[in-house]
C-alpha cells in the first residue's frame, strides 16, 4: 500500500472522487501544515492555524497506479488558483502535495508539470513537508456520501466528481 497527502481546497470534494476509485483502500479527511496541535475545523477554518484541508489517499499500486492518483488530483481541482478554489478562500484551501521522502518528491513533481498541459497554465501548488496529519472529526469522513444532497455537495462536489468519473472511468468500482 501507499499513502499520498494532497490538499486541493475542500477535503469534501477530495474525498468523494477519490472513494469510487478501484484500489483506493481508504481516504482519510484531515489537517496538515500549521503550527496547532489537534486542531479542529472551527480553527482551521479561521485560516491562524496554518493548516491545510487535506486527504491522505491509501491505495493498491498493483491497482491503481500512483500517476493515476496524481493526475485525478490535478484533474478534480484547479491548481493555478492560490490559497483558494472558487469561493473557498484561505490558506486551508492551497493547492499542497505532502511528500513523505524524496521519491515520492519527484513522482509529486512530474504530475505537478503534467497538470500544466491540463489546465493551461503553470500550478501554484506547493510542496511542503509532510508533518503531522491530523483527522478531521468524524463527521467530515465520507462527508458526501453521508450528504448527498447538501447544498455544497450537489454545486461543489458533484462536479469535480464528475469529471475525475469521466477521465478515469478503467478505474471506477464496478
Amino acid at each position: 500500500m501507499e499513502t499520498y497527502v494532497l490538499a486541493g481546497g475542500c477535503f469534501w470534494c477530495l474525498d468523494a472522487a477519490y472513494r469510487p476509485l478501484r484500489g483506493v483502500e481508504s481516504v482519510v479527511s484531515g489537517y496538515i501544515g500549521g503550527s496547532t496541535e489537534n486542531p479542529s475545523y472551527e480553527a482551521v477554518c479561521t485560516g491562524t492555524t496554518g493548516h491545510a484541508e487535506a486527504v491522505a489517499v491509501t491505495f493498491d499500486p498493483d491497482v491503481i497506479p500512483g500517476d493515476v492518483i496524481l493526475d485525478a488530483f490535478f484533474t478534480m481541482h484547479d491548481p493555478r488558483q492560490l490559497n483558494r478554489q472558487g469561493n473557498d478562500i484561505g490558506t486551508q484551501y492551497r493547492s499542497a502535495m505532502f511528500p513523505k521522502d524524496a521519491e515520492q518528491e519527484a513522482v509529486f513533481a512530474a504530475a505537478r508539470a503534467r497538470a500544466a498541459d491540463v489546465w493551461d497554465g503553470e500550478p501554484v501548488t506547493t510542496m511542503e513537508p509532510l508533518t503531522v496529519f491530523y483527522p478531521a472529526e468524524e463527521y467530515h469522513q465520507d462527508f458526501f456520501a453521508k450528504n448527498p444532497t447538501q447544498g455544497y455537495c450537489l454545486a461543489v462536489a458533484v462536479p469535480k466528481v464528475n469529471k475525475v468519473r469521466a477521465r478515469f472511468a478503467e478505474y471506477l468500482e464496478v
